[in-house]
Formats: structure tokens, C-alpha cells, sequence
């Protein structure tokens, strides 16, 4: 690894970091944004459960569906966080440090991804204690853990592009309801086939969709590569959506992060 590479990663690591330390902090949050996707699978499972167009048990579709759900959740939080740190100035004082400019916004992504890891764990635990099993096999465990991390820091490169945009914190709370509909608009909760024609084919092309589908067939969930072109290869859709959203908004995110310093 050349040294230029090296420094990258020492910033970068120093800055996850220095937001993995808030979390001493602020453990409401973080606890906060674990119970939350919990409360909606238990909400689902159980006072609005009924499963439309599902067969057999409703908890196998549902809590693969709710995994890749989640990973939209939360995103407020990085949002503020970035657009906090531009408001105080303290983005100012890391741009006057002889440190990589991606850094800051890496560190940010990165510290994330830990917390939503563990939110994955703490959704399969409370989906084993309703009753789900995971009948895919480790190595199809791994790999749908894969995917939902995969989509998680797609969608995160997302938020902070428009946290970036938004500017302010008290603006976050208008640009973050722009990702909510990726989340819902999705057969997290049902399958597109219930819906009407028109719903139901946008829905299959949701990224979430495509990600939740992979996931139920790596489970082991019946039927779910079967019917329209987006469910037989929802597995090339669970990577290639995410890696093109990185694709856009990694350099949009960074460029506009760099321009705030001319």
C-alpha cells in the first residue's frame, strides 16, 4: 500500500473514530434507532400483519423484507450530524488539518455501518424470538448480509448528498422525506402482485425491492425468483442498484464536501 493510501485510511479511521465516541454521548439515539425498525416488525407482524398475496407464514416474508427496510432507517441521523458539524464550524477546522478531504465524510459513512450492523443482529434476534428461521445456510446468510450492507451504504452516500444539499439541520427534516418513499414504495410488506398494475410495477423496481427479494430467496422463502424480469434477477438488481447509486452519489457527495472550501 503506498504512503499516500495509508493516510487516507489513518484519517479516515480517525475520524470514524471520533463519531463512534459520540456514541458514549448519546446512547438515546443509538438506542433509539435500534428499537425503532423493531417497533415496525412487531407493528406489522402483529397489529397490521395479514400479508397480501402471501403464502404460507407471513413472518418469513415480512422479517427479510423489514432487514432490508431498515436499512433506510436512521439516515436522519447522519444527515443532521453532517449538516451540525457545518453549522458549528467544525468542518472549517478539518479543512485547515493537513488530512484527506473525504475523511470527514467517510468516517461519518463508516461509523454507521457499525451501527447498522447491529441493528441487523438485534432485527434477527427479535425475528427468531416471533418465530423466523433462517433456512438458507451460512454461507447464504452472509451473503444476504452482504446485500443489505451493500444497499445501506448506497443509501447513505444518498443522505448525505442531500444533507450537503440541505445545508442546515432544520432543513433535514424536509429533504429526508424524499428516502421514505424508497422504503415504502417496496414489497417489504407486500407483495407487488396485490397492488395495482401501475404500483405494483414501480415497486419491483424499487432497489429496496430488489435487495428484499434476494434476501427472502437466500432465506429460503419459496417462489421469489419466479414471474417478472426484476424478481428472476433480484439478485443482479441487489447489487447493481446500490453500486450505481455510489457511483453517483460518492463523487457528488465528496465534490460538493471539497467546494465548500473555495
Amino acid at each position: 500500500m503506498s504512503t499516500a493510501n495509508a493516510w487516507v485510511l489513518t484519517d479516515c479511521w480517525t475520524m470514524t473514530r471520533r463519531e463512534l465516541a459520540h456514541w458514549r454521548r448519546q446512547p438515546v439515539q443509538v438506542v433509539i434507532g435500534l428499537i425503532f425498525p423493531v417497533m415496525l416488525l412487531l407493528m406489522f407482524g402483529y397489529l397490521m400483519g395479514a400479508g397480501r398475496g402471501i403464502d404460507g407464514e407471513y413472518i418469513g416474508f415480512l422479517v427479510p423484507g423489514m432487514l432490508a427496510l431498515t436499512m433506510a432507517f436512521g439516515l436522519e441521523s447522519t444527515m443532521l450530524a453532517v449538516t451540525q458539524d457545518l453549522g458549528k464550524g467544525v468542518i472549517d477546522r478539518f479543512r485547515s488539518m493537513p488530512m484527506a478531504s473525504s475523511a470527514v465524510l467517510v468516517g461519518r459513512s463508516t461509523a454507521d455501518m457499525f451501527q447498522s450492523a447491529l441493528s441487523l443482529a438485534v432485527m434477527i434476534g427479535v425475528g427468531y424470538a416471533l418465530g423466523w428461521r433462517w433456512n438458507g445456510g451460512a454461507g447464504a446468510l452472509l451473503g444476504a448480509m452482504g446485500l443489505l450492507l451493500l444497499l445501506r451504504f448506497a443509501m447513505l452516500w444518498l443522505g448525505i448528498q442531500l444533507a450537503m444539499v440541505a445545508g442546515k439541520p432544520e432543513m433535514v427534516q424536509a429533504v429526508q422525506i424524499l428516502v421514505w418513499p424508497i422504503g415504502f414504495f417496496s414489497n417489504a410488506f407486500a407483495t407487488p402482485e396485490s397492488m395495482p398494475g401501475w404500483l405494483g410495477a414501480a415497486v419491483e423496481w424499487n432497489p429496496m425491492s430488489a435487495t428484499a427479494t434476494a434476501v427472502r430467496d437466500l432465506s429460503g422463502v419459496p417462489g421469489q425468483l419466479s414471474g417478472s424480469w426484476a424478481a428472476e434477477n433480484a439478485h443482479l438488481l441487489a447489487v447493481v442498484w446500490p453500486v450505481a447509486l455510489i457511483a453517483l452519489f460518492f463523487p457528488l457527495a465528496v465534490g460538493r464536501f471539497r467546494g465548500l472550501s473555495r
